[in-house]
């Protein structure tokens, strides 16, 4: 990816977002989201109200032209997988993991037709398997092919968007999807899809906020008192579950039943960088070297920025 280069898709996507009126000398955040889970969140919780800075929202559908966004600084910052991360900083992007989460990483999986002769992972030897290239889905798919002792053929993946991606699997033209919430809980509430591998055991289940190292520089302040808003508002849905899960519902446009499911089970919470999240996320990126999809090493200890601390 080259700096500031955007493709159609994502100036238009930037194109949307609504535009900040801003009072003389307040700080502007763009914030990037994936398919509006973030600011979901802070919208249900309130904490979007009385912001000493502004915001501007661009969404998009997966990691990937997020991470480009990034790479662009057509964002500030956005929520990001463990996966894409690894691809993000191995292709050259400028950012840094300032806030850690991690959740429960069963609806990261690989999914197949409720009425397909798929039973294991070991099933998967020789099919086709749709996801997104660097994606959180990419990594599970592999690792679920290596749980069988499996390796991928030249023909395994169908590098797709996600609705692509369930679209060719409703019409056979793959076999399995690997993907992530919500669409996980979107296809097996719709009854579109059942689980055939889920990411437990397989997945650290660790996600991050990002920012471009430009915005970690300029805009520390905003960005740290944005990652406790987050921080709160998740301690928030929790207590209130019911209520964010409707709300989640309307402002993101899914199912309420699909909506409340991958709420439920990931049983997200907000750490700090400690040797365990390093451990895992060099774990990771060790794994896609071994996988030959990273061309040399990379040290993830760089790649975060230890200034956040989650409040108690």
């Amino acid at each position: 990816m080259k700096r500031r280069e955007l493709t159609f898709g994502l100036a238009a996507t930037l194109a949307g977002a609504w535009p900040a009126v801003r009072a003389q000398g307040r700080t502007l955040l763009k914030a990037g989201d994936q398919k509006g889970g973030l600011r979901a969140l802070l919208e249900a919780a309130g904490e979007l109200q009385n912001l000493p800075y502004d915001i501007q929202w661009a969404e998009f559908p997966a990691a990937a032209p997020l991470a480009e966004a990034l790479n662009a600084e057509a964002v500030d910052f956005g929520p990001i997988g463990d996966a894409p991360l690894i691809f993000a900083l191995a292709n050259g992007v400028r950012i840094k993991a300032f806030a850690v989460n991690r959740s429960d990483p069963y609806g990261t999986a690989v999914l197949v037709r409720p009425d397909s002769p798929l039973k294991t992972a070991a099933d998967l030897k020789g099919k086709r398997i749709g996801t997104n290239r660097g994606s959180i889905g990419h990594f599970i798919a592999l690792k679920a092919l290596a749980s069988a002792g499996l390796k991928p053929e030249a023909d395994t993946f169908r590098f797709l968007p996600p609705p692509d991606a369930k679209l060719a699997l409703t019409q056979g033209a793959i076999d399995a999807w690997a993907t992530w919430e919500p669409y996980t809980a979107m296809a097996e509430t719709a009854g579109q899809a059942r689980v055939l591998v889920s990411g437990r055991g397989l997945s650290s289940g660790l996600s991050f906020l990002a920012a471009t190292d430009t915005a970690l520089a300029a805009k520390r302040e905003a960005l740290h008192d944005f990652a406790q808003r987050v921080v709160r508002a998740q301690r928030w849905s929790y207590q209130h579950v019911p209520e964010f899960a409707a709300a989640l519902a309307r402002i993101i446009g899914i199912a309420p039943e699909a909506a409340r499911l991958q709420f439920e089970r990931r049983a997200q919470r907000w750490i700090a960088v400690d040797a365990q999240v390093l451990a895992d996320q060099q774990r990771t990126a060790d794994f896609f070297l071994e996988a030959g999809l990273l061309k040399q090493r990379l040290d993830v200890r760089p790649t975060f920025d230890n200034g956040f601390v989650p409040a108690a």
